[in-house]
């Protein structure tokens, strides 16, 4: 007994001594000291990154993408107590780490092999700061090339903000001014936020990544590295916002191009020649540009631009409400790789959209909603969310309101279907001269035929259409084996899918 109580008496200050050491700075210093030791048995080699280059005194990108590494170091291994941080300017305000100018060093290991940086303050202003970097002269030949590549490699996407351009003038060979006008990218919208079918985005998603992968592939191909994608569908469906997230998840520069800056073809090859790579190059309302036959430019000056020749790592996104009248050339593969429809609201984006906004994954109400989308109602994600939003302090009364709207949009549908079959059904029972002049003056609004005495028809014609809409659609009910009711998929997924050439499953 009294040798086991000599025993824990010998032990427990032992004990307590090394754990004292190990929760203070003596540990640090032990380990400092340690490798003080091993450093003086080797060689060293040091490469100095200076954040000016001395002749010409302009910036060295090299130290920018530096910076950018090591603040991505997790894992920093600090010589001294202070480390600056800091709040990046992008909308999420990551706090990074900066290495302190007077005395800060951090430790970092590549391939098995132990490498330091130091951050040198600047000797007089036009000097500026510089990174040491120290590496032992053994290791030089094996790590050094693979090192600095590996730098460049992750400092491109560490820190690196979106900007977004906007043309403000024709650019001109004699102008030393950009024609390209840098404006914040403030747009949230990110690929988890926008509303979309989930098998239709992650389509999207593996495409762009694939795309990241492919410039080796697009080159042994002999094309030109770029991807091209045509949004389409009524406005508010949200192609607007597809267009930030696509940027956002490949973290590419956006310029958006206005076309009433230019003046003729040559300006819009021009202004693409000037955008940089890594970049997505936005043209909304293509349907509009292509109908404006009177502009100043023409299609085979958009068909080249289209093309991009000469213009590598770009994603070119063009918008329009619809496809009808479009010239095929425009549309080809090659031209436009990917098609994306974004349709009118259905039930199961109404259903995302109160998820987002309301924060309501299932209410009382949704199977009235429901009934209103099966009886054809739809509005755009945009009419419902600026709804949801107003009414964002009562999820029932933001439903009530979106139900309403729905069926005041239906009914005004309705009304502009049976006044069109009136005026068919009209015209084609008159004479070739009364048929014109009842159309036109249906077309103006004005007296005609369907001004007085026709009003109360147009309403019986409305009523008796819609019971033959409701009767047509029980008996398609009836029809449907009760094995296939609620298995098949919604509007989002039989519409809204990736066409065309070069979509990936």
């Amino acid at each position: 007994m009294h040798t086991l109580l000599a025993g824990v008496a010998i032990l427990l200050p032992t004990f307590l001594l090394l754990r004292f050491l190990a929760t203070t700075s003596i540990r640090h210093i032990v380990i400092q000291s340690c490798r003080a030791i091993a450093d003086r048995l080797h060689l060293h080699q040091t490469y100095t990154v200076p954040q000016f280059d001395p002749t010409t005194l302009l910036p060295n990108p090299l130290y920018s993408r530096v910076a950018a590494y090591l603040s991505s170091l997790q894992h920093a291994d600090s010589s001294a107590a202070a480390t600056n941080l800091l709040s990046g300017s992008n909308p999420s305000h990551d706090i990074i780490l900066s290495p302190d100018p007077n005395r800060h060093v951090i430790t970092d290991r590549f391939l098995s092999a132990l490498l330091s940086w130091s951050n040198h303050p600047a000797s007089s202003p036009a000097s500026g700061c510089k990174f040491v970097l120290c590496l032992r002269k053994k290791d030089k030949r094996r790590i050094l090339r693979p090192y600095l590549q590996h730098i460049l490699s992750v400092s491109e996407d560490v820190g690196r903000e979106i900007k977004s351009f906007t043309t403000h003038f024709a650019p001109s060979a004699a102008a030393a001014e950009s024609p390209w006008r840098a404006v914040p990218f403030a747009h949230p919208a990110t690929m988890e936020t926008v509303v979309m079918d989930a098998d239709l985005k992650g389509k999207v998603k593996s495409d762009l990544e694939l795309f990241l992968k492919s410039k080796q592939y697009y080159h042994r191909l002999g094309r030109a590295w770029k991807r091209s994608y045509l949004l389409h569908g009524p406005p508010g469906t949200g192609k607007s916002s597809f267009v930030a997230a696509m940027a956002r998840f490949l973290c590419f520069d956006v310029y958006e191009i206005d076309f009433s800056k230019f003046a003729d073809d040559s300006d819009l090859l021009k202004l693409l020649s000037q955008t940089t790579p890594r970049s997505v190059v936005v043209i909304e309302d293509l349907d509009r540009i292509l109908a404006n036959s009177s502009g100043n430019l023409s299609l085979s000056g958009l068909l080249k631009f289209m093309d991009g020749i000469g213009c590598e790592e770009r994603v070119m996104i063009y918008t329009m409400t619809s496809k009808e009248g479009i010239d095929p050339s425009v549309l080809r593969p090659g031209r436009i790789d990917v098609q994306i429809h974004f349709p009118l609201c259905d039930f199961p984006a109404f259903k995302a959209l109160a998820g987002n906004y309301l924060g309501v994954k299932e209410h009382k109400l949704f199977p009235q909603v429901e009934e209103v989308f099966l009886s054809g109602a739809s509005l755009s994600p945009a009419e419902i969310g600026e709804i949801m939003i107003a009414n964002r302090g009562s999820p029932s009364r933001a439903l009530k309101s979106v139900i309403t709207a729905l069926q005041a949009a239906d009914a005004a549908a309705s009304d502009a279907r049976a006044v069109r079959l009136m005026r068919e059904s009209r015209a084609s029972a008159l004479p070739p001269t009364a048929a014109a002049a009842a159309a036109a003056a249906g077309d103006d609004g004005g007296g005609g035929v369907f001004c007085r005495e026709s009003v109360h028809t147009v309403r019986e014609f409305r009523k008796l259409y819609g019971l033959l809409r409701i009767g047509s659609r029980r008996k398609e009910e009836s029809s449907v084996p009760s094995s296939e009711l609620g298995g098949g998929s919604g509007p989002l997924e039989k519409e809204g899918r990736i066409e065309g050439g070069g979509a990936k499953s």
